[in-house]
């Protein structure tokens, strides 16, 4: 913590001289309290004071006039917001071995669920886009603060919903940076803070080389953070015939390593909230440093009132 006027925290020594006049007071009243010899008769005409208690407000209205000097010191400390313009899509794959139920109850709804979280969870000055993709991809919701619009996109995700099928993981990445760069008229020129996540089961196997997307995305300073969603045992049934459809996320890795941003591996339902929580910590904040005064000329006050209220309730025999 720094202090825009560290000289004025000198007063606490004022404060310190009070709470030591204080305790002079305290001892010197005890020690006549000894002198006076006939403690029969001073137990009669001295009215039994409370222990603790007696100590209390005095104590409070210290504490009190502390904080308040700290706070007239101005402090300052840094301070986690979110960034203007702050953007974040969400790629979403729907292919068919997005069907797999080695992830209860299938990949895909627990990617639905795990996103419909992860939104939720982000501040509502965010704007949040939406992505499905297959062997294609298609902006299903465009980047917005419109929350109910994204948890209806997020409803639409099944498979064939892009209307081919593969895993095409550039695509995902190219059709998100195009929707980052549409935001709003400034985009183009005065590019927003902007991130994208990359969900799938797979490697890519058709439409743009993903790191070719990558490279857009580098020079577009957007960092692509990616998450491996399956295991290594996933099948989908066809016709009574199972399907291997293993996790690989190789091609994940690569793009994330090259954009900056992070890659993750979820092999159940939990991890993959565990995940969402992990990137939403680092998307869209920034630090800044602010003035926090108020919170201890805040406090302060609360305590002044607890100094006044017990002074009045144990000393002036109010109700």
């Amino acid at each position: 913590m720094i202090w825009q006027s560290p000289v004025r925290l000198w007063l606490l020594l004022g404060v310190a001289a009070l709470a030591v006049a204080y305790l002079v007071a305290q001892r010197r009243r005890s020690r006549y309290a000894v002198r006076f010899t006939n403690l029969r008769l001073l137990d009669r005409v001295a009215p039994k004071r409370p222990t603790w208690r007696r100590h209390l407000p005095a104590g409070l209205f210290l504490a009190m006039l502390a904080l308040l000097v700290v706070g007239f010191a101005r402090p300052t400390a840094e301070v986690r917001v979110p960034r203007e313009r702050a953007t974040v899509m969400v790629a979403v794959d729907v292919s068919t071995s997005m069907l797999a139920t080695d992830v209860d109850p299938d990949r895909l709804s627990a990617a639905k669920h795990a996103a419909r979280q992860f939104v939720d969870g982000l501040p509502g000055e965010f704007n949040v886009g939406l992505v499905a993709f297959a062997g294609s991809a298609a902006v299903l919701v465009p980047p917005s603060t419109d929350r109910e619009a994204l948890h209806d996109g997020i409803q639409r995700l099944a498979e064939g919903v892009t209307g081919v099928q593969g895993t095409a993981i550039g695509e995902a990445i190219s059709t998100s940076l195009g929707a980052v760069k549409a935001l709003d008229a400034q985009a183009s020129t005065q590019p927003p803070p902007a991130r994208i996540i990359v969900l799938s089961d797979g490697a890519n196997t058709s439409g743009m080389d993903p790191m070719e997307a990558a490279a857009d995305a580098v020079a577009f300073e957007v960092p692509v953070h990616t998450i491996s969603f399956g295991t290594p045992n996933g099948f989908v049934d066809r016709g009574g015939r199972p399907i291997q459809v293993p996790v690989d996320g190789e091609t994940l890795q690569a793009v994330a390593e090259e954009t900056g941003g992070g890659f993750h591996q979820a092999g159940t339902s939990d991890e993959l909230r565990a995940v969402y929580d992990d990137i939403g910590s680092s998307v869209g904040w920034r630090n800044v440093r602010q003035d926090v005064s108020a919170r201890f000329i805040g406090l302060g006050l609360v305590f002044a009132m607890g100094a006044a209220f017990g002074s009045m309730r144990w000393f002036s025999r109010l109700p």
